[in-house]
């Protein structure tokens, strides 16, 4: 640490979206009340067991094979996603565990309650994990997830998108976002994404194209880049105030 510059800056609240937004309607019902109240963690929350490494599969990060049939394979755009897990400082994030979970090609979700139209690909289950390296990289491989319509004003569609999960020391520690596409025409119309006052933040979650790690004749990449905290952080669903 001696010489590094460790000041933080605060972060930008500005561009948090607001508690009630009616064209997401759901907001609606969420938005809260009465003035929120602190309630502090627990021993448990915050040193509580975590999913152990050895608990993860060969193919964990692997959407396109980890639910299939041997020798077949996801059907859709086959995609890397890939990317570095960083501090407020740039400093890569080592051993932090990454779920990511999607709709298939078509839009729809492997999900009882999921009755999109679209079918479900019997070599999909939409869902997987891996650990960040020493040097905060993670990678995925998986399809190029649809876009699918959704309850909310009469014809809205969500754009084409990955969550993300990830995971601290305890079960406490939690993020979670989501991942979009560069040139989706649907960020720009998504009453989700409109509740998101500042471009910034939404430029933060969409994920580039990215062709120094396309395998040609294969597969193409996407980058997507998380900042934990601090003035660039990543905009995370469940901490809008920041971490």
């Amino acid at each position: 640490m001696s010489g590094r510059n460790t000041t933080l800056a605060p972060r930008d609240r500005v561009w948090h979206p607001a508690a009630l937004f009616p064209d997401y309607r759901s907001t609606i019902y969420r938005a809260p009340q009465q003035k929120l109240i602190a309630i502090p963690q627990s021993l448990g929350d915050t040193t509580g067991p975590v999913f152990g490494h050895s608990t993860l599969g060969k193919r964990d990060d692997d959407l396109l094979v980890n639910y299939a049939a041997e020798g077949e394979s996801a059907l859709g755009e086959r995609i890397i996603v890939q990317g570095k897990i960083m501090d407020e400082a740039g400093r890569p994030v080592a051993n932090a565990l990454i779920e990511i979970w999607q709709a298939n090609a078509g839009g729809r979700y492997r999900h009882k309650n999921d009755r999109y139209l679209a079918p479900l690909d019997p070599n999909f289950g939409g869902c997987g994990r891996c650990v960040s390296d020493n040097d905060g990289n993670y990678s995925f491989r998986t399809v190029k997830p649809g876009p699918y319509p959704w309850p909310n004003g009469g014809n809205d569609w969500r754009p084409s998108h990955i969550h993300f999960s990830l995971f601290g020391s305890g079960f406490a520690q939690r993020l979670i976002t989501q991942m979009y596409f560069e040139g989706d025409p649907h960020i720009k119309i998504c009453p989700i994404l409109r509740a998101i006052g500042d471009p910034r933040a939404i430029d933060q979650l969409t994920a580039n194209l990215d062709m120094e790690n396309t395998i040609p004749m294969d597969i193409r990449s996407y980058r997507f880049d998380l900042v934990l905290r601090g003035p660039k952080s990543t905009l995370f669903e469940n901490k809008l105030e920041g971490n």
